[in-house]
């Protein structure tokens, strides 16, 4: 893991965080994007609907044919590189 903060691809290589937790959040999102942060069964959250907000690749992705499979993609992808509150 590296120095600092965590991001959530630190905690899932360590076993803090399990790969069906991030497809959990992500399936959350798609259903409500309004649902709120994510909280972790770690006690870590994040909040999806900010990453998506915040990042101009959700753009793009709106702009594609494929956006369901993309977007999940690229939304994996954020989540994996964010740095979730702790507990």
């Amino acid at each position: 893991m590296t120095t600092g903060v965590p991001t959530v691809a630190d905690l899932r290589r360590t076993g803090v965080i399990a790969s069906r937790e991030v497809v959990a959040a992500i399936d959350l999102y798609l259903r409500d994007p309004a649902a709120g942060p994510y909280r972790f069964a770690s006690g870590h959250s994040i909040d999806v609907a900010a990453l998506v907000n915040a990042s101009p690749a959700f753009a793009m992705v709106e702009q594609s044919g494929q956006r369901e499979t993309t977007f999940r993609t690229v939304l994996a992808a954020a989540i994996m590189a964010a740095r979730p509150a702790p507990p």
